[in-house]
C-alpha cells in the first residue's frame, strides 16, 4: 500500500473512533449551557487552557520523542529503551509537578483541598492519556489508539451527564469527570500494551538525545497556550469571567475545524515521518498538502454558513454574543491547522527548533495585542489577536519550509470570494432591512449554505472520491475473507 493510501485509511480508523463520540458531545451542549453559567464556564475553561499550559512543562513533550523515535526504532530492544526513558522522565516530572502545585495553591489561593486535588488529579490525568496515546502510535497500534479515543469519549460523555444533571456539580464536576474518563482510559490502554514490560533501565545518552528532540517542542506548545490563555486570563480580568466564558463559547464550534482536521494530523506526523527518506517526498508533501488545504477551506466556509441554523439550537441565549465572534476565530483555526500541516514536516525532518521560536513570537504578539486593544474592542480584542497570531505562524513556517522542499500554492482569489461571500451572508442579520424580515434572512442564509456545500463539494472530489474507495476496499476486503 503506497503512502497517501495508508495515510487515508490512518485517518478514517482514527476517524472512526473519536467521530461519533464528538458529534455526541456537540450534542450536550445545550446542557452545559443551561447548567453553567457563562462564568462558571469560564472559569472551567481556563482550568482547562492552564492544563494544556502546564502538561508541556511537566514532560518536556517526551511523549512526543518518544512517538518519533519508535517510528525509526529497528528492534524490540531499542523500543524498549526508548520507552524506559520517557517513562522515567514523565514520573519524576509529575512527582515534582504534584509538590509544587499542592504548595502554590494551599498557600498562595483560598481554593478548596478538594478543588486543589481536582485541579491536580485532571493535570495528571491528560498525562497519562497523552502517554497511552504517544505510545499507541508509536508502536503503529492505530486500531488501538482509534479505540482508545472511542472509549474516552463515551466515558467522558456518561460522566458529564452524572456530575452536572445528577450530582448538581457543577464545573467541579466537569473536573472529575474529564478526569476519571482520561485515567481510566489511560490505565485500560497501558494495560492492554503491557506496559511493564517495556520499563528497563536508564540510558543516559538516549534521554538526552530525546529530550534534545523535544525541548523545542516545549516553547512551540507553551506558546499556543499562552495565545488561548492570554486572551482568557485578559478578558477574565480585565473584563469578567462571563465574558471569558462567551469567547470559551465561541471557540466551541471553531474546534470543529480541529478536531477534523486532528484526525488527519494524528495520521500525517507519522506518514511524514516514514516519507522523508522517499525519492518522491516533493512530490508527496505537496499532494497532501493541497488535498488538506481544500479540505480545511472546505470545512471553515461549511461552517460558518450552517452556523446561522445550528447556533440556536444548540447554544442557550445566554450565550447568544458568541455568534458575532465565531467567524474571525473560525478563521484563525484554519490557519493555526495550516500551519500545524508544516509543523509535521518540520518534525519528520527532526528540526523542531524552528517550531517553538515561531510560536513565542507569535504568542508575544497575541500578548501585546490583548493588552493594548482589550480596553477597547472586549472580545474583539482577544479574537484579532488570536488571528493576527496565527497568520504570523503561518506565513513564517511557509517561507524557513522552503529550507526543505518547496510547496507549491494554489490559486487563492475564488476561494477569498467565497468566503467574503459566506461571511457576508453569515452577518445578514444585523443589517436591519434583512434582519427584520425572517424569510429574506432565512433565504439569504439558505443559499450561502448551498454555495458552500457545492462549492466544497466540487473542490474536494477527488479527495472524496478517495475517502469512499478506501472505505469500499477495506468492506470488499472482509467479503472476500469471509466468502
Amino acid at each position: 500500500m503506497n503512502q497517501k493510501k495508508q495515510l487515508m485509511k490512518n485517518t478514517i480508523i482514527i476517524a472512526i473512533g473519536k467521530l461519533s463520540t464528538q458529534i455526541i458531545s456537540y450534542l450536550l451542549l445545550p446542557l452545559y449551557t443551561s447548567q453553567l453559567d457563562p462564568s462558571e464556564y469560564g472559569n472551567y475553561d481556563f482550568i482547562c487552557t492552564l492544563s494544556v499550559f502546564l502538561c508541556p512543562i511537566i514532560t518536556l513533550l517526551m511523549e512526543e520523542s518518544m512517538f518519533r523515535y519508535l517510528i525509526d526504532a529497528d528492534s524490540k530492544v531499542q523500543r524498549k529503551k526508548i520507552i524506559t526513558q520517557t517513562i522515567i522522565y514523565t514520573f519524576f516530572g509529575t512527582v515534582l509537578f504534584t509538590i509544587i502545585a499542592a504548595l502554590i495553591m494551599g498557600f498562595g489561593t483560598d481554593y478548596t483541598a478538594m478543588y486543589i486535588t481536582a485541579i491536580i488529579t485532571f493535570v495528571i490525568s491528560n498525562i497519562l492519556i497523552g502517554l497511552s496515546n504517544a505510545l499507541s502510535r508509536g508502536l503503529g497500534k492505530i486500531k488501538l489508539y482509534s479505540v482508545s479515543n472511542f472509549i474516552l469519549g463515551i466515558s467522558t460523555i456518561i460522566l458529564n451527564i452524572v456530575f452536572i444533571l445528577a450530582l448538581n456539580a457543577g464545573a467541579e464536576g466537569l473536573l472529575w469527570a474529564n478526569t476519571i474518563a482520561n485515567a481510566f482510559t489511560a490505565i485500560v490502554i497501558l494495560g492492554i500494551l503491557k506496559l511493564p514490560k517495556y520499563i528497563g533501565k536508564i540510558d543516559k545518552p538516549l534521554m538526552k538525545d530525546m529530550i534534545k528532540y523535544s525541548i523545542p517542542l516545549v516553547p512551540n506548545s507553551i506558546s499556543w497556550s499562552i495565545i488561548n490563555m492570554s486572551d482568557r486570563i485578559i478578558l477574565t480580568q480585565m473584563v469578567s469571567s462571563a465574558a471569558n466564558g462567551i469567547y470559551a463559547m465561541a471557540n466551541k464550534f471553531p474546534n470543529i475545524i480541529n478536531v477534523l482536521y486532528g484526525y488527519f494530523y494524528t495520521a500525517w506526523k507519522e506518514s511524514a515521518a516514514k516519507i522523508v527518506k522517499e525519492d518522491n517526498k516533493n512530490q508527496y508533501y505537496n499532494s497532501i498538502y493541497h488535498d488538506a488545504k481544500r479540505f480545511l477551506y472546505a470545512v471553515t466556509i461549511c461552517l460558518i454558513a450552517v452556523m446561522p441554523f445550528a447556533f440556536p439550537i444548540f447554544i442557550n441565549e445566554a450565550y447568544d454574543e458568541a455568534y458575532v465572534y465565531i467567524p474571525i476565530v473560525m478563521i484563525a483555526t484554519y490557519y493555526s491547522n495550516l500551519s500545524s500541516f508544516y509543523g509535521g514536516i518540520f518534525s519528520a525532518y527532526k528540526d523542531t527548533k524552528i517550531m517553538g521560536t515561531t510560536t513565542i513570537v507569535a504568542a508575544v504578539i497575541n500578548l501585546v495585542i490583548d493588552l493594548l486593544l482589550v480596553n477597547s474592542l472586549k472580545i474583539y480584542a482577544a479574537c484579532f489577536s488570536t488571528l493576527i497570531a496565527n497568520l504570523i505562524v503561518y506565513f513564517y513556517r511557509k517561507k524557513k519550509l522552503k529550507k526543505y522542499l518547496k510547496l507549491k500554492e494554489l490559486k487563492w482569489q475564488g476561494p477569498m470570494l467565497f468566503l467574503a461571500i459566506i461571511c457576508l451572508a453569515y452577518y445578514a442579520k444585523y443589517i436591519p432591512v434583512i434582519g427584520n424580515n425572517p424569510v429574506l434572512l432565512w433565504t439569504i442564509n439558505v443559499i450561502s449554505l448551498v454555495i458552500a456545500v457545492l462549492y466544497s463539494l466540487l473542490n474536494n472530489w477527488k479527495f472524496i472520491k478517495g475517502i469512499i474507495n478506501t472505505i469500499k476496499g477495506k468492506f470488499n476486503r472482509k467479503d472476500i475473507k469471509e466468502n
